[in-house]
C-alpha cells in the first residue's frame, strides 16, 4: 500500500496511535532534572521564604512611621543598629525606631517596611531623616509570600526548565519523580552500509544516519538504543525489531522505504501485529515515502536512508512523537524562528509541502536574508551549511524574491 496523505493527516494518525500509553517514573536529582517531565504534582512542605526579608538596601521601618515624611518635612526615627545578612535581627523594632538593613536581610519583628537608601539620609550614628514615605509590606517579601506550605511548585506532566530548579531548591526539594526517558532504537539497513570506522570499499558507503538519528533523538529528551546495520533482508530485519521491541518505546528503522523490491519495512510492520502501516507515503518533499505504523503497542517509523530526507523528517513527525512519549503535547514545544526574506525565487510544486534548508545573511536594516541551500539530496554537507529550514505550503507554487517566510531554526 502507497498512500500519499498531507503532513497534517500523517501527524493525526501518528500522535493518536499512541494516546493511551503509560509513562514510567523514575527518581533523580534535581540537577539532573533539566527538561524531565514531572510525574506527579510536587507541592512544598515548608513556606518560602520561611522569613520575611528585604528587597532592598535601606532601613527597617514601621511604615505608619513614614506617613507624611516629606524633603521639607523629613520623619525622624531613631537608629538601633544594623542587621547583619544571615543572621536574626537583635531586637524588635518599635515606634519611632529604624534599623538598617541590606538586600535579603531578615526584617526584625514590629517592621513592616524598608525605606530605600535613596530617601533616607543619617544625620549621625544615632538619628535617621525620613525624606518619603513607603506603605506597609514597601520594598519586602513576607514570611510565605513565594510559597505556602502544602502549595504547589510544579504540576504534573510539566517540563522542568532552570528556573523551576530554582523554585524547587528554595523550597529544599532536592530529588524529584519525573517520567523516564522514552527509548529509541535505531536501525540500519542496507547491504552498501559500513560503520563510520571503517573505509567504504567501492560502492560502499558510510553509516550516517544511525548516529545523526541517535543525537536528534537525544536533542528531543530521549534515549537512543543503537542497533547496528542490518541486510536487505526481510527475515534479518524482523528479527531486529522483534530483538529490540520490549527495550524500546520506539523504533526507527533507516532505509526500505521507498516502494521497489527492497521495501521490507512496511511488510514487516504489518507481519508483526496489528494495526500494522497507518501511513505509507507523506505529501512531502524530501521524506515522501516515510513510513509509521504500530505493531502491537510499539510504534515504528520507516525512514529514508537519505540523511537529510531522514533528519527533515524526523523533526516534522517522529520528534513530535518523542515529545508525546515523553509526556508533552506539540503544542508545549514551540520552535525557535526568525522572520526572513527569501533571497531568490524558489520554486516548488502544488500538492505537498516542501522543506527547504537555507542559510541566514543579516542585512544592514537589520533583517535576515533566507539564502536557500541547494544541493542533491544525499548531501548530507548541505544540512550543515543550514542555519534551518522554511515550509512550502502545498497549496503554493513557490516563493517569490524578497517574501517574508518564517525560518525553522535548527
Amino acid at each position: 500500500m502507497f498512500e500519499v496523505v498531507t503532513v497534517k493527516e500523517a501527524l493525526h494518525r501518528i500522535i493518536n496511535s499512541v494516546i493511551d500509553m503509560d509513562n514510567e517514573m523514575e527518581e533523580v536529582n534535581i540537577l539532573q532534572a533539566l527538561n524531565r517531565i514531572t510525574g506527579e504534582k510536587i507541592v512544598s512542605s515548608e513556606v518560602v521564604p520561611h522569613f520575611s526579608r528585604s528587597t532592598m538596601d535601606g532601613f527597617a521601618v514601621r511604615a505608619e512611621d513614614t506617613f507624611g515624611a516629606s524633603e521639607s518635612m523629613p520623619a525622624f526615627l531613631d537608629i538601633k543598629g544594623e542587621i547583619n545578612m544571615g543572621e536574626e535581627p537583635g531586637e524588635d523594632l518599635k515606634a519611632g525606631e529604624t534599623m538598617k538593613i541590606a538586600t535579603g536581610g531578615m526584617l526584625p519583628p514590629g517592621a513592616d517596611s524598608v525605606l530605600m537608601l535613596e530617601h533616607a539620609e543619617e544625620l549621625d550614628e544615632k538619628m535617621l531623616a525620613c525624606h518619603q514615605p513607603v506603605a506597609p509590606g514597601e520594598n519586602v517579601i513576607l514570611e510565605g509570600e513565594d510559597l505556602k506550605e502544602g502549595e504547589g511548585v510544579l504540576e504534573k506532566n510539566h517540563r522542568i526548565r532552570s528556573q523551576d530548579i530554582g523554585a524547587l531548591a528554595a523550597a529544599g526539594i532536592t530529588r524529584v519523580k519525573v517520567l523516564a526517558p522514552p527509548r529509541v532504537a535505531v536501525i540500519s539497513t542496507g547491504d552498501e552500509l559500513v560503520s563510520p570506522g571503517e573505509k567504504p570499499k567501492p560502492g560502499q558507503i558510510r553509516d550516517v544516519n544511525s548516529f545523526a538519528l541517535a543525537a536528534a533523538i537525544q536533542s528531543a529528551g530521549a534515549f537512543p538504543i543503537l542497533c547496528g546495520i542490518v541486510r536487505d533482508e526481510k527475515s534479518l530485519l524482523r528479527e531486529a525489531v522483534e530483538g529490540v521491541r520490549e527495550e524500546a518505546s520506539l523504533i526507527l528503522i533507516s532505509g526500505g522505504s521507498s516502494v521497489g523490491t527492497r521495501d521490507v519495512t512496511a511488510k514487516v510492520i504489518d507481519e508483526l501485529g496489528d494495526p500494522g502501516v497507518l501511513v505509507h507515503g507523506i505529501s512531502i518533499r524530501p521524506g515522501k515515502p516515510t513510513i509509521y505504523g504500530m505493531a502491537r503497542k510499539t510504534p515504528i517509523f520507516g525512514l529514508s536512508g537519505n540523511p537529510v530526507s531522514a533528519l527533515v523528517t524526523f523533526d516534522i513527525f517522529v520528534a513530535p512523537l518523542i515529545y508525546r512519549l515523553r509526556g508533552l503535547e506539540r503544542e508545549e514545544i514551540i520552535p525557535s524562528r526568525v522572520k526572513a526574506r527569501v533571497s531568490r525565487n524558489i520554486p516548488s510544486s502544488q500538492g505537498r509541502e516542501d522543506y527547504v534548508r537555507v542559510k541566514l545573511e543579516k542585512e544592514e536594516s537589520g533583517e535576515y536574508k533566507a539564502v536557500p541551500v541547494f544541493g542533491k539530496s544525499g548531501l548530507i554537507t548541505t544540512l550543515v551549511d543550514a542555519r534551518g529550514v522554511i515550509c512550502i505550503s502545498q497549496n503554493k507554487e513557490g516563493l517569490e524574491e524578497g517574501e517574508e517566510v518564517e525560518v525553522i531554526l535548527y
